[in-house]
């Protein structure tokens, strides 16, 4: 398969690249000039780079890449930007014009990244199919606006297209701002940390795990949403504690009584549809946490 991965040197698009490989496919990664390509990914006959914007894609080295399939990963993710920042307005349209025209070019086959937050929380494991969608920050709204057009589009033209909404991925490569990041660092270097939302309950999953199900995915020729998290939801507190014992520093933790309110406070996958691909976890979250502190630099 010659797959056109968008934001491939992003945490998300990077693991999926090295997935396609391993897996065998022809990926063309298209990143932005002067963005540096990931350092460990090794080199293959098989990947290519291609500079460019959604505004200003490279259409040529595109055509002549012939894509058949498009996993669209870029899309601004910064922790404490990406929520309410007014890029997710302008990559709405540049997203837009970009995958229709890719599509009219022949690339018949879309995968769009979604977040798990276009989903109305009811505090019960969300599904594709029952849960409503209901998005309240810029992000989900932008993200959700993009399904909406591009579901439209590909009834009309008959493409292919499939939304995956992501969940709460860590692991090596992710913002240091990230959770799971910035636990490590802070009980590495001494200093207490308190939580304030600990039994807050979300649904994260390991950058290889979400990599293979996004492939498996795109692989499977499914059409429609599709969840990818694991089904299983652990709290902060659970994610401070195994991060605390595997630093060995349990008696920096704190956390608010009573909890700072989190309109996420329970945000867990129904994976029904992905596990019928045969996709399973890999990772569980004390080898995810174990395998991230080894990846850190030094304090």
């Amino acid at each position: 398969m010659r797959l056109l991965i968008t934001g491939a040197n992003g945490f998300i698009g990077a693991a999926c690249v090295r997935a396609a490989l391993a897996r065998g496919h022809t990926v063309a990664g298209l990143k932005r000039p002067g963005r540096r390509w990931p350092a460990d990914l090794p080199p293959s006959d098989r990947l290519r780079w291609l500079e460019g914007t959604l505004a200003d894609p490279p259409w040529a080295a595109i055509e002549t890449f012939a894509p058949e399939v498009c996993l669209h990963a870029a899309w601004v993710a910064t922790p404490g930007v990406y929520l309410d920042s007014p890029e997710n307005e302008v990559l709405f349209r540049e997203s837009l014009a970009f995958l229709q025209e890719l599509a009219q070019r022949g690339t018949r086959h879309l995968v769009g990244v979604g977040t798990c937050i276009e989903y109305q929380i009811t505090h019960a494991p969300l599904s594709e199919v029952h849960t409503p969608v209901a998005p309240t920050t810029p992000y989900a709204r932008a993200k959700n606006a993009l399904r909406e057009a591009l579901e439209a589009r590909a009834r009309e033209s008959g493409w292919r297209f499939v939304w995956g909404r992501v969940f709460y991925p860590y692991g090596p490569g992710e913002h240091p701002a990230r959770l799971c990041t910035w636990l490590l660092q802070q009980l590495r270097r001494g200093q207490p940390v308190t939580l304030k939302t600990p039994q807050s309950r979300k649904d994260y999953i390991f950058i290889t795990d979400l990599a293979e199900a996004i492939l498996l995915t795109l692989e499977s020729g499914i059409e429609g949403p599709i969840n990818w998290g694991t089904g299983q939801g652990v709290t902060v507190l659970e994610i401070a504690r195994t991060a605390a014992d595997l630093v060995g520093r349990p008696e920096l933790l704190r956390w608010n009584e009573p909890a700072a309110p989190d309109p996420f406070d329970f945000v867990v996958a129904d994976v029904t549809r992905l596990r019928q691909l045969g996709w399973q976890p890999r990772v569980g979250l004390r080898e995810g946490l174990a395998r991230l502190l080894e990846s850190l630099p030094a304090p």
